[in-house]
């Protein structure tokens, strides 16, 4: 694997993830980026140090010293560990609010991938690694995939019945629940930008989300939704009713924008400040 090195970013007290291990082609597209404070010198960078420890406590008690947190998905997660994709930004913000609890953020999406797909390798990519708090993002291929042919075959695909949405969101947190981890649960995002009900892909992603907040509320995981603030900002910044190029780049995949409305839903659910 090639180390690649992520530019330094934020306030002078929060460094920039250490960096982020690019994968070889066919495995699982693992992503490891520690945001333990290391190098710490000089009398000001001390005191602005103290200063975010002390408001520390304070901040997320969801977040325990020295665990891993798993972020699950497909590839909007994959691209999350861009350095500013929203695993890094998520990253960078636990650095700069807790920069002596040894907290590791690992990420874990792969290209196409359905809740199917997830459940697959949920043991080597997830529960093997020992985390102690899992994100999972998914549910836009399990929608897309009804509409979208393949992009190399341009044959048709099968995206992810709502039945077999809803019993594989359950095993998987069931699986993570057993193995004495907790889970964040986030509804899918947007299929284009306009906000048209008439949309297939739009309503579907409704009837998904709804899966996702009723799947979470039943099984006590924490439940981030995204669909929701995605579809909020969209009303107000999206007047022209443009399929993308506002919070993502092809519709789907996350603009810069998009990167950070993620982060930040995701930070304000973990109690830590936003930190670019």
């Amino acid at each position: 694997m090639q180390r690649i090195s992520t530019p330094h970013g934020g306030a002078p007290s929060a460094p920039a993830p250490t960096g982020l291990l690019a994968p070889s082609r066919g495995d699982a597209r693992w992503f490891r980026n520690s945001v333990t404070l290391a190098g710490r010198a000089g009398l000001t960078g001390l005191v602005l140090l103290a200063g975010v420890v002390t408001r520390a406590s304070s901040i997320s008690p969801a977040l325990k010293e020295n665990e891993r947190i798993v972020f699950l998905g497909d590839s909007i997660t994959q691209a999350g560990t861009q350095p500013d994709g929203y695993v890094s930004l998520v990253s960078r913000g636990i650095a700069a609010a807790l920069p002596q609890h040894g907290i590791q953020v690992l990420g874990a999406g792969r290209g196409g991938n359905r809740v199917p797909d997830l459940l697959a390798r949920l043991e080597r990519d997830v529960l093997s690694k020992q985390p102690g708090l899992v994100v999972i993002f998914i549910g836009i291929n399990d929608v897309w995939h009804w509409t979208k042919p393949d992009p190399k075959t341009q044959q048709p695909r099968r995206g992810t019945t709502a039945a077999d949405y809803e019993a594989g969101l359950r095993n998987m947190i069931q699986q993570v629940q057993a193995a004495k981890a907790r889970v964040m649960l986030c509804t899918p995002s947007v299929i284009g930008e306009r906000v048209d009900a008439s949309d297939s892909n739009y309503r579907m992603l409704e009837q998904y989300s709804a899966i996702v907040r009723t799947v979470a509320k039943d099984t006590g995981a924490q439940m981030v939704d995204l669909r929701k603030a995605f579809i909020a900002h969209l009303q107000e910044h999206n007047a022209a009713k443009v399929e993308r190029g506002i919070l993502t780049q092809d519709s789907v995949h996350l603009s810069p924008r998009g990167n950070r409305l993620v982060a930040e839903e995701i930070l304000r659910a973990l109690g830590v400040p936003f930190s670019p």
